[in-house]
């Protein structure tokens, strides 16, 4: 018996068509959804990880075709489950594993709050604070 055999009869397998459950936690982060799995533990216990509606524990297993729904920098994501891995991959792989059913709505308002995460007032990176007189013109232009 091979290795590769061993670990699909334990269910220990990191190829997506083997495993019937992982933890939340692991898949969120396998699949970059957070940068760190104490991330992802740390939003499963704050209640900010749902599935089906419901807020679930970073033990709960999840399955393929579950709708996840995570609340992260006050934006709610929603993804459906394609594939099972437990291990972090990478991206172009990671991306198959989920499809992304936010709302466009939703996409949307967080779209625009990222470009606007990019340039704070309008200014180029490394120009550094504004003079006195440059903070006037800005005062003039913010009601």
């Amino acid at each position: 018996m091979s290795g590769k055999d061993f670990y699909k009869i334990i269910g220990k397998s990191t190829f997506a068509g083997t495993m019937e459950k992982v933890r939340i936690d692991k898949w969120l982060w396998s699949v970059r959804i957070f940068k760190s799995r104490t991330l992802a533990t740390d939003a499963c216990k704050g209640g900010k990880v749902k599935i089906d509606g419901e807020s679930v524990k970073p033990s709960y297993l999840v399955a393929v075709g579950e709708l996840v729904t995570v609340r992260k920098d006050g934006f709610n994501f929603q993804y459906e489950v394609r594939g099972l891995i437990e291990k972090r991959v990478g991206a172009p792989i990671a991306v198959t594993c989920y499809s992304d059913v936010t709302p466009a709505e939703e996409r949307n308002k967080y779209e625009m709050w990222f470009i606007q995460q990019k340039t704070p007032d309008g200014r180029e990176r490394g120009t550094g604070r504004p003079t006195k007189k440059e903070r006037r013109e800005i005062d003039k232009l913010e009601f």
